[in-house]
């Protein structure tokens, strides 16, 4: 079994959604939305959506996220679509992960699904 360091065992699951929300945000993620689920939800606690300007793009957030984590050495997930890049899901267990292709996002629009969970603020990075 691997020792993870005890600093990032504490992570709570919102730090790990900024955490996430940054990384993307590092490679130019649009329209980027934390939603609080934990109170909707039994499944997972956050929801972290942005889009991608193109089906390339949106693998390389994916991919981006999924190696800050892995880097940090905080979550090991399960990741779906990757191949196609049209909507890639990355589940963290307490933080789900969607990356959507612009129109992919309209069309399924989890926002207005998930209309009754408050949005949290992502502050940007300080240097």
């Amino acid at each position: 079994m691997k020792k993870v360091p005890k600093k990032n065992i504490e992570k709570s699951s919102l730090d790990l959604a900024r955490l996430i929300s940054h990384a993307a945000l590092d490679k130019m993620a649009e329209d980027l939305v934390v939603l609080d689920v934990c109170k909707l939800s039994s499944f997972t606690d956050y929801f972290v959506i942005m889009s991608g300007r193109s089906t390339r793009h949106v693998q390389g957030l994916a991919e981006a996220v999924d190696g800050e984590l892995r880097t940090k050495k905080l979550q090991e997930g399960s990741t779906e679509g990757l191949q196609e890049g049209r909507w890639v899901l990355l589940d963290y267990g307490d933080v789900v992960v969607h990356v959507f292709y612009k129109d992919e996002r309209a069309f399924y629009d989890l926002e207005g699904l998930w209309h009754d969970a408050p949005r949290i603020a992502v502050e940007e990075k300080t240097a």
